[in-house]
């Protein structure tokens, strides 16, 4: 059943939406620590410059001064949390929490993202700030698994796109593909830093048969969209929301796709959408009129994503809850999403398919199997009563 022909009582409650196995591929790891980590690392590190030093205030002030609508404005929160990240035990911890987090959420495979350039300032190398990442992840894994819950972590490493140093973060993931490091990534504003500064670094990891994604099409249009794949080949599109900009919707409700919109369906490019983030930097301006609904129904390579979940004060969950109001969407919606994640993730074939088939459609297929049955005893109540 589809959003578009699902009978009434098949939308997820609130509770089988988290229960639900859900995959991940757009998490920034400095974008997710816990308000109350924050304020204890900056006691422990003496960082001085938190606005507020009471974890409940810290929450709402990361969540506000991130609701802006400017996506230079929202990148500002990270100087705090960046700020406490700056020593190899700190470094586990978040990773370690950020891995504890997402299993708790129901989150089953995740590619959490982060900068190394932006954790030297203690004095750490670059290869040091990943291996901390990387043990973090580990320990949260192990942690997720002792309290029931099963997660699957990979590190994207991600090169800041206003620096110079993106070919020496695409050599470092290359260096460690095999030790939890699943792929490359370029963040930071789009906006008079196209991704075509950094070809040397895509045309190695290309010749190194790596994977990256590249941030295009969130504050910027179709330009960083077509640049990100015709210049620079990324696999996946971070954001790419603004391709909406390449599709018409006519009067009568007839849909045209122009030639980068159909190349970007057709060749079944991934679409890291971030409904909750999109809003906060001015990209949608609700959750019933983000692109991803007709997104969805032309059946572009869509996922759903948490992006930033301290500065959106979200959770997985939470973003399919808002699509859930929205839109309607069922849990075959949401296996839809999910299982497209999955096919996109920087793991081997073998492995994604492993993880569709064998964890996240059974998954699914319990909590439908669950609705049935609550529905059977329902209608024989009903008939009982009648009788």
């Amino acid at each position: 059943m589809t959003s578009q022909t699902a009978p009434n009582g098949t939308v997820p409650t609130p509770d089988q939406i988290r229960q639900a196995p859900k995959v991940l591929l757009h998490d920034h790891l400095d974008g997710g620590l816990r308000p109350g980590t924050v304020v204890e690392l900056a006691r422990e590190t003496g960082y001085s410059d938190l606005p507020e030093t009471d974890p409940d205030k810290l929450g709402i002030w990361f969540h506000e001064a991130a609701d802006s609508g400017s996506l230079e404005r929202y990148l500002e929160t990270f100087r705090h949390t960046v700020g406490v990240m700056q020593t190899r035990e700190a470094l586990v911890r978040v990773a370690r929490e950020c891995a504890e987090d997402l299993a708790e959420d129901g989150v089953v495979y995740a590619e959490v993202r982060y900068a190394p350039e932006q954790h030297l300032e203690g004095g750490l190398s670059l290869e040091e700030v990943v291996e901390a990442v990387n043990e973090g992840f580990r320990q949260g894994e192990r942690l997720a698994r002792e309290n029931g819950r099963r997660i699957r972590v990979g590190a994207l490493l991600t090169a800041m796109r206003h620096a110079a140093r993106a070919l020496e973060i695409a050599e470092l993931a290359n260096r460690y593909r095999d030790a939890g490091v699943v792929g490359f990534d370029i963040a930071g504003a789009e906006a008079g830093y196209p991704p075509t500064r950094h070809l040397d670094a895509f045309e190695y990891l290309k010749r190194e048969n790596n994977h990256f994604t590249i941030h295009a099409g969130e504050a910027f249009g179709l330009p960083s969209i077509w640049q990100a794949l015709q210049w620079c080949g990324a696999d996946r599109l971070g954001h790419g929301v603004r391709i909406i900009d390449d599709i018409e919707v006519r009067e009568d409700g007839s849909v045209a796709l122009g030639r980068l919109a159909s190349y970007v369906r057709d060749k079944r490019i991934p679409l890291e959408l971030c409904p909750s983030s999109n809003l906060q930097t001015g990209a949608a301006s609700s959750y019933a009129e983000h692109p991803i609904g007709l997104l969805r129904r032309l059946h572009f390579r869509a996922t759903v994503n948490t992006d930033n979940r301290l500065m959106s004060h979200t959770t997985m969950s939470q973003e399919f809850e808002h699509l859930v109001d929205a839109f309607g969407y069922t849990l075959d919606d949401l296996q839809w999403f999910t299982v497209n994640a999955m096919k996109s993730a920087f793991i081997p074939f073998d492995e994604r398919l492993a993880m569709i088939n064998d964890v996240l459609k059974p998954g699914y297929a319990q909590l439908k199997s669950e609705w049935l049955f609550r529905q059977a005893v329902s209608t024989s109540g009903s008939a009982e009563a009648k009788g």
